[in-house]
């Protein structure tokens, strides 16, 4: 009989343990991101798949806060982060460390995600505002971006949603 599991029975890492296993080479920025709750997606589909860290920039939201933690759980304890002031300079860093550059947006030469395989060694993932998307300076400095295929009548997905696919294609894609 098919039985669900108890969190006691799910085997999960604690945070000490989740801070030193092998994480996929991944960081996720998120650029004026309006919505705590959807940046406590974020850490926790971060967290989820194994990504290695989280850039808050601009005016989005930083632990601690009670937004960002409902939808968190406990996320923000595990996933390391850090804020940004300046997304160009932490974009700018990013690419000094060997990082690629990958902007979650629909553009005139967006690559289908699914198709699309990263460049070898590590991505840096960027999602924007819940409105405006990656503004277009950010786009200009990516080496590539990248969209989700969609077959409705919107034009767009929430950003927490949009990161849980673009995160899982990614630990697909770097598995560990």
């Amino acid at each position: 009989m098919n039985q669900k599991l108890r969190t006691d029975e799910l085997g999960r890492l604690t945070n000490e343990q989740f801070k030193g296993a092998d994480k996929i080479p991944v960081t996720v920025v998120l650029d004026d991101v309006r919505s705590a709750l959807n940046v406590g997606s974020v850490f926790r589909t971060a967290d989820a798949f194994a990504i290695e860290k989280i850039i808050l920039c601009g005016i989005t939201a930083t632990p601690p806060n009670r937004e960002i933690n409902k939808t968190a759980i406990g996320a923000t304890e595990s996933v390391d982060w850090e804020y940004a002031s300046d997304v160009a300079a932490a974009i700018d860093k990013l690419r000094s460390d060997g990082y690629n550059i990958v902007a979650v947006e629909q553009t005139s030469h967006s690559q289908t995600l699914g198709p699309y395989i990263p460049a070898k060694g590590k991505t840096a993932v960027i999602f924007g505002n819940e409105v405006e998307g990656v503004s277009e300076s950010v786009i200009l400095m990516a080496d590539v971006c990248v969209d989700i295929p969609q077959f409705g009548t919107k034009h767009s997905l929430n950003v927490s949603v949009c990161a849980g696919i673009v995160l899982w294609e990614m630990r697909k894609i770097y598995g560990i």
